[in-house]
């Protein structure tokens, strides 16, 4: 059954659906999505490595979900839905912005999106409930470790959570409230400069923004 995403203009409005992989071809189609970043009760952000079965960015490290809400939806309940069929496991999302950004992955395809953010906390996570099909692996990380990784090897690194994290700092007032500690930990200044670095190697066209 062919899987069908939800088209956007440039603020967000839904103007029709298609199928998800002609949104994905080089051109692309601009279409909503989202990305999840779960941390644990250390602020650690927990990564997961993409399928190599994936039409886009294949084994490489994305944030902790990724993937596109239906039309009943919002971005939180979307997230919601998605975290037990990707990594095994349910977490309540909280809202944070949404950016757009355009961006070619080789000959294959593009990313094409208004994607918006959510984060949230769990205490811990059992590795054999991730579902092989969507990840190969996961892991734990620190900003400082994100840092170094970004500085040495950002190739590996899927650009729209790279993207999700620059803009963390922009988030919605009532996230920022209960999650300053978290947000400010991940949006200090000299990350802030690691990701952008990353995103204009990534996006040379500097295709990117935040949707307000």
């Amino acid at each position: 059954m062919e899987e069908y995403v939800i088209l956007v203009d440039e603020n967000d409005n839904p103007i029709g659906k298609e199928e998800k992989v002609k949104c994905h071809l080089p051109n692309g189609k601009l279409h909503r999505a989202f990305t999840a970043l779960i941390f644990n009760n250390e602020g650690k952000l927990l990564l997961t490595k993409r399928s190599e079965g994936k039409m886009l960015w294949p084994n490489d490290w994305d944030g902790t979900v990724a993937s596109h809400p239906r039309e009943s939806e919002t971005y939180a309940s979307s997230a919601e839905r998605r975290m037990p069929e990707e990594i095994g496991i349910s977490c309540k999302m909280n809202y944070v912005n949404k950016f757009e950004y355009h961006v070619p992955y080789k000959d294959v395809g593009s990313e094409n999106e208004i994607c918006g953010t959510l984060i949230g906390t769990i205490d811990s996570f059992d590795e054999s409930s991730m579902i092989k099909d969507e990840i190969s692996e996961i892991k734990w990380i620190n900003p400082d470790e994100l840092k170094n990784e970004l500085e040495r090897n950002r190739d590996v690194y899927c650009p729209w959570m790279v993207i999700a994290l620059y803009f963390l700092a922009n988030s919605d007032p009532n996230t920022l409230e209960k999650f300053n500690s978290l947000i400010t930990k991940w949006a200090s200044d000299d990350l802030k400069s690691v990701y952008e670095n990353a995103i204009k190697h990534y996006i040379p066209d500097n295709n990117w923004r935040l949707v307000e």
